[in-house]
């Protein structure tokens, strides 16, 4: 994670790009993990198939379901990560819901991130309050438990999540599900400030990122944007050379 530290010293913006893990077979994984990171972004956030996600709008949640149906499961995924050759040179996060990690054992799961090279984890229904449950696995292992601050944050909340944060901030920048939107709140602007002025770590827009504009207007109040609605839409519609213009708005402006 040291490299998207290093972005935020530099005054360059980080580009976190999500993809759903099986979305149209397991073995697409690896080369949609390559073409990003040849097109530019930071850091490739890994989503995990699961049957009830709560914080996903209908694109990634149709994703999922596809990945679900083709078995894929969290596992299948470590060992898929586990079994690449290439060189990769961009933090890899995994984005899973708690039930899965569970199932599968806290302490395993960290183990075998730590062994498919894993830097970083969002589990987006652990509240904070719980983080203990997976956290001393986490630092063993050295992974990154990344938190998520909302609109609806209290200050006082905020304060003690930021006070503990590692690796960056996923700042929520809607009330509501993942997907693409039109329009960002001015409200946005205002809360993505705010959390940048305490925060030690770096600080993501996320959720509903899917234009330019949309960087535009939050580019001078973040450190970075995390996109995955779009982009999962265009790796399904084969239409990914699409995202460039996206991708080349956040790295290279």
């Amino acid at each position: 994670m040291n490299r998207l530290e290093q972005l935020k010293n530099s005054g360059n913006k980080a580009f976190v790009a999500y993809v759903m893990a099986g979305d149209g077979g397991l073995h697409r994984l690896k080369e949609q993990v390559q073409y990003l990171q040849g097109a530019g972004v930071s850091a490739i956030e890994i989503g995990i198939p699961f049957s009830d996600p709560v914080a996903d709008g209908p694109t990634i949640e149709a994703a999922g379901n596809r990945a679900l149906k083709q078995g894929v499961t969290l596992q299948k995924v470590l060992e898929e990560l586990q079994s690449w050759t290439f060189d990769i040179k961009i933090p890899l996060l995994v984005m899973t819901y708690l039930n899965p990690v569970l199932k599968f054992g806290i302490e395993r799961f960290t183990t075998e991130c730590r062994k498919a090279g894993v830097s970083g984890v969002i589990i987006p229904d652990l509240p904070y309050e719980h983080k203990q449950l997976v956290q001393p696995y986490m630092d063993k292992e050295n992974i990154k438990l990344i938190q998520l601050v909302t609109l609806t944050t209290t200050d006082i909340r905020l304060d003690e999540i930021l006070r503990e944060a590692e690796g960056f901030v996923y700042a929520v920048t809607i009330k509501g599900i993942t997907g693409s939107r039109d329009e960002l709140s001015q409200d946005v602007k205002t809360f993505m400030q705010k959390i940048r002025k305490k925060s030690p770590v770096p600080v993501y827009a996320g959720f509903g990122i899917s234009k330019s504009s949309h960087v535009d207007m939050l580019r001078d109040d973040v450190d970075g944007f995390i996109v995955g609605s779009a982009i999962v839409e265009a790796f399904n519609a084969g239409k990914i050379e699409e995202i460039e213009p996206l991708i080349r708005a956040v790295t290279t402006a």
